[in-house]
């Protein structure tokens, strides 16, 4: 008889390890708490329009396939990508600057070398050397476990932990590089992507725009919701089991051991418990006894640090934005430092930078004909940072900002009138419907003491049998980083199931 694994959460995590364990043999069942899959990958239908509730750029996109291809599937046949290029617009004074970002080197050249042929130089050292560190990372690091403590204590791994150079933070790396400050706000403000301040981030994360200039950035048809539908529709098709609408209140451990969990007060046994709800949240909401956290009691969870979080527009507009170039768009405060500041600092934001995402441009079926759906994000503090309540008043504050700064761009000065019908997404909302702790949108926050290995591992480490995936684990948030969580826990998993 086939073991039996109970995933927790249909996100990206619990979706690509469901369908790992369920592929190697395991009977796999998921409960998720939402009626529809993906977790923060999910999408919202409103009036035609259809919106990406969170993630939309893909980067790396053979780690989206790899979930498809190890199951002897055409990855094509469930997530259509086309590559984008330029890849985004970014915008300065007031919106009367734009720089077109592409992954055509040439092109790029051009345009550092319109500033300085210093800063151009730079650009290429950026490159290589970030290159060599992604290298390392990525052979050693994003895709193994960290079980015990000599699987980094050791003479080979602090070799490669030096190569790394993980001490500095990103916007002073990038200073190294590119003397201008705008081009180097563009590169730097990527840590933005997994909730982490380029002024306090390791160096290392400025690998993500590397990532996208030597590697370019994807668009998957019908938005990011089709990877997830994409991964259910596998799921199910090699036999594994879903159950939507369905709340797990405890993972059920006894003599040091998971067996299963509780949901609507019954007891549902498994051989294996795989986590995908956030890793906080979970550890403190659904492993009771203190016995079984390990070093992860209630009050080391509240005193971690956690990403920002995002507040989130969605709107269906009456007509078409030609006078934009690009589906990904970055509008800058006038004064970014300050603005990353307030937003780690829990400060009111007075001037927000901001990301406006138009997926309709590359796919007409997201909105009604010769219409656009535009979602606006602006990165904001975490609740616990908040040093302010979040309220209606609040949200109508930072959207009158938002208002204010997209009406200023090439052809939007009507923008706010052109608004058919809208939504929104705050921190609340995020710590609500997806037991974000905190409202942070990307979970813990990745700084140096908070990677690697000291970021909390798959396996638990105070009972058997049960493991943790998703953006708060080794090695971080990010879609294409989850996917290796997933790949990590599943691999943990397996070693453990293979020694009994």
């Amino acid at each position: 008889m086939r073991k039996t694994i109970t995933v927790i959460g249909a996100g990206v995590a619990g979706l690509a390890s469901a369908i790992r364990l369920q592929n190697e043999g395991f009977q796999v069942t998921i409960l998720e708490k939402e009626s529809t899959p993906g977790g923060k990958m999910n999408r919202i239908d409103l009036e035609g329009y259809a919106f990406d509730l969170g993630p939309t750029i893909v980067m790396m996109p053979e780690l989206y396939r790899e979930v498809f291809e190890i199951t002897g599937r055409n990855p094509d046949d469930y997530i259509p990508m086309v590559r984008l290029d330029p890849m985004y617009s970014g915008y300065f004074d007031n919106g009367t600057k734009e720089y077109q970002v592409t992954n055509d080197l040439v092109k790029n050249m051009e345009m550092f070398e319109e500033i300085s042929n210093e800063d151009a130089e730079g650009f290429l050292r950026y490159l290589t050397d970030l290159y060599q560190r992604f290298n390392v990372a990525k052979n050693h690091f994003l895709q193994r476990p960290f079980r015990n403590k000599k699987d980094f204590y050791n003479p080979f791994m602090i070799g490669q932990g030096m190569k790394l150079k993980t001490l500095n933070n990103a916007e002073n790396l990038m200073k190294k590089y590119i003397k201008n400050k705008r081009m180097r706000q563009m590169i730097s403000f990527q840590t933005l992507y997994i909730g982490i301040s380029p002024f306090k981030g390791p160096s290392l994360y400025t690998i993500i725009p590397m990532i996208e200039f030597l590697y370019g950035i994807w668009f998957i048809k019908g938005g990011m919701r089709t990877m997830a539908s994409g991964m259910e529709r596998l799921f199910l098709e090699i036999g594994g089991e879903i159950t939507y609408d369905t709340n797990v209140e405890q993972i059920v451990i006894e003599d040091k051991k998971a067996t299963g969990v509780m949901v609507n007060g019954s007891f549902l046994a498994s051989d294996y418990v795989m986590c995908n709800a956030d890793f906080p949240y979970a550890m403190k909401n659904l492993v009771k006894e203190p016995e079984h956290k390990g070093k992860y009691q209630d009050k080391k969870i509240d005193k971690m640090d956690y990403s920002c979080s995002c507040f989130v527009l969605y709107l269906g507009m009456d007509r078409k934005y030609p006078e934009l170039d690009n589906v990904h768009n970055f509008v800058f405060s006038e004064d970014l430092d300050t603005n990353i500041n307030q937003i780690f600092e829990g400060d009111v934001i007075e001037n927000p930078s901001l990301y406006m995402y138009i997926a309709s441009k590359i796919d007409p079926s997201l909105a009604p004909e010769d219409k656009d759906g535009i979602y606006i994000l602006m990165p904001v503090s975490d609740t616990n940072t908040l040093k302010y309540e979040w309220t209606e008043e609040t949200s109508n504050m930072y959207r009158d900002k938002i208002m204010s700064k997209i009406s200023q761009l090439p052809g939007m000065e009507n923008f706010e009138e052109e608004i058919v019908v809208e939504t929104t997404m705050t921190p609340a909302e995020f710590e609500g419907r997806f037991n974000a702790y905190n409202g942070a949108t990307f979970g813990l926050r990745p700084t140096l003491t908070q990677s690697n290995h000291m970021r909390p591992q798959s396996k638990a480490t105070h009972c058997d049998n049960l493991y943790f995936t998703g953006s708060s684990t080794h090695p971080g948030a990010g879609v294409p980083i989850v996917l290796l969580s997933s790949k990590i826990a599943v691999g943990e998993l397996l070693k453990d199931e293979n020694h009994q």
